[in-house]
């Protein structure tokens, strides 16, 4: 059988792009490889007319392609520009940006880091459906596309053909999930381990928004957060968690949120759901077991966690990752 031709990821380098978030692309993607070591990806920038694009900093970036190779995508991406003409005030493209999105074709996955979601949702893309963007610039965007469901405390959404980014290093978080999305986790993992970042990361973007500098003294979670991925397949209470730190569970509580942005809870839910797919990819437990394993003392409750972050069912995601692997219900 023929391997599959390598899925095609088409990047849109604007006027005044930042060149981390240019380079997020071809670092991830071009990075992943199957088990025979075949790249999984091409990466092609492109740009209005192919020569020198402004970026962000003091130099230019030389890209060959022009807007036609947006139209041999499977995927666009679209970084944040800070130089590029300016949306309408009624938040639609200028014409110059119009006519480069228009080489789209219909059913392209599109993608955004950073800022870069302005574009898309001018572009329709984001109508009546969920997305994310760097939390200081959530209030423009909610005035300029009221339609958009805008959620500012994570680090990307993924609405399916349609996936969007918090602020910069966000854009590594999205990619690497794209890729686990497409080839599921041991790939994603190899593609982390190489480009030194990590798979996951906890939390959202509500822990980088400008606050109050603590005090020297201030205590972290971070003995309970690693004391409670040792135990996973244990019941874990929060009142546990808060005597791992010597705090009392209100303050405990209080100064998860701050550290990680999300509650003990939420987190926890997180991580079993992460270990369940890890379980569900690599080994040939029964569902049953994976969720005892997991920390969900019953499949049902595996299901209904996985249902709600994933959109399937345990037997589903393990068929989708495993290919051929059996996936029994007892």
């Amino acid at each position: 059988m023929a391997a599959s031709p390598p899925h095609r990821v088409v990047v849109l380098a604007l006027p005044g792009v930042i060149p981390f978030e240019l380079s997020i692309p071809h670092r991830i993607f071009g990075r992943a490889l199957s088990p025979a070591g075949d790249p999984l990806y091409t990466v092609t920038t492109c740009t209005a007319v192919p020569g020198p694009v402004a970026t962000e900093a003091d130099f230019e970036v030389c890209v060959a392609h022009g807007p036609e190779a947006l139209a041999e995508a499977d995927t666009v991406i679209v970084p944040a520009a800070h130089r590029t003409p300016a949306l309408t005030e009624d938040g639609r493209l200028p014409e110059e940006l119009a006519e480069i999105f228009a080489h789209i074709r219909p059913g392209t996955r599109m993608a955004s880091i950073c800022t870069g979601g302005f574009f898309l949702a001018a572009a329709g893309f984001l109508d009546d459906r969920p997305a994310t963007t760097h939390w200081s610039a959530v209030d423009r965007f909610q005035r300029l596309f009221p339609s958009v469901r805008v959620d500012p405390d994570v680090l990307y959404v993924d609405d399916g053909d349609v996936l969007t980014s918090a602020g910069v290093a966000a854009g590594i978080d999205l990619c690497v999930h794209m890729v686990r999305r497409d080839h599921g986790s041991a790939v994603a993992n190899d593609v982390a381990r190489r480009s030194v970042v990590p798979p996951h990361r906890d939390g959202g973007q509500a822990q980088y928004i400008r606050r109050p500098v603590p005090e020297p003294q201030f205590a972290t979670t971070s003995t309970a957060r690693g004391w409670a991925m040792g135990r996973l397949h244990e019941p874990i209470q929060l009142r546990d968690l808060a005597e791992r730190e010597s705090m009392s569970v209100r303050t405990f509580t209080r100064r998860f949120r701050e550290e990680v942005g999300v509650s003990p809870g939420q987190w926890l839910t997180h991580q079993r759901v992460e270990r369940a797919r890890q379980l569900l990819e690599s080994t040939e437990l029964s569902v049953d077991q994976v969720a005892r394993d997991a920390g969900f003392r019953t499949a049902q409750s595996m299901r209904q966690h996985l249902q709600s972050a994933l959109g399937v069912a345990p037997t589903v995601y393990r068929r989708t990752f495993r290919a051929g692997s059996p996936a029994s219900e007892n």
